[in-house]
């Protein structure tokens, strides 16, 4: 289940990226006003970016205009040599399938000198976002050779931090002191009790 869903994810971030790049644009020649007499169409055309793939919607009366398709002379003259590249439809759709600058005229009577005229210049399509580059994982580190064995280094003993040696008896902590004291007047009253119960039954004679 997870595999599916990660292989959804990045299919979904792919489209992502590539949307933006592929993407065409419809525009409505005049917007709300559309193809009629009285629109400035130098200025509607103004800040847009048109590009391949791109579409131009035309909608006027039929019976009241037309839309030319023409060449720069045609365009300053205001005239349709070709008339195969007149249409009538009154719902035109013309789609920018090359690059270059496009000329649009209309072909009734004088309405092209009173401003029914449109030039664009259409560039290429947008180059789709280059792919991240995979990264690369560091090679692991070829295995010894089968003749040449591999060395372990020996074990180090533990060391132990060194304890300073005792010293002399006068460092002796006070307890050891105290005992040594204790302990001789205990031999000195082991020694002297007798003594004094010897001499009080056999007193010296002088």
């Amino acid at each position: 289940m997870a595999p599916k869903a990660f292989l959804i994810a990045v299919i979904a971030a792919i489209l992502a990226i590539a949307a933006p790049a592929s993407a065409a644009y419809d525009y409505t020649v005049g917007d709300d006003a559309g193809w009629k007499l009285g629109v400035n169409y130098t200025r509607w055309a103004e800040g847009k970016e048109f590009r391949v793939g791109d579409k131009l919607l035309f909608k006027y009366n039929q019976d009241a205009h037309s839309v030319a398709k023409v060449n720069a002379s045609d365009f300053q003259q205001c005239v349709a040599s070709n008339a195969s590249n007149v249409l009538t439809s009154g719902n035109d759709e013309i789609t920018l399938s090359t690059p270059g600058t496009k000329w649009y005229i209309c072909s009734i009577a004088d309405h092209c000198t009173k401003g029914m005229k449109l030039v664009i210049t259409v560039s290429t399509a947008q180059a789709p976002a280059p792919a991240p580059t995979p990264r690369t994982m560091p090679l692991p580190a070829p295995p010894s050779s089968p003749g040449t064995p591999a060395t372990m280094p020996w074990p180090r003993a533990p060391s132990f931090p060194q304890t300073p040696a005792t010293s002399a008896a006068g460092d002796a902590s006070p307890l050891q002191s105290y005992m040594w004291i204790l302990g001789a007047l205990a031999a000195f009253k082991v020694i002297l009790v007798p003594l004094a119960m010897f001499r009080q039954e056999f007193p010296l004679v002088c």
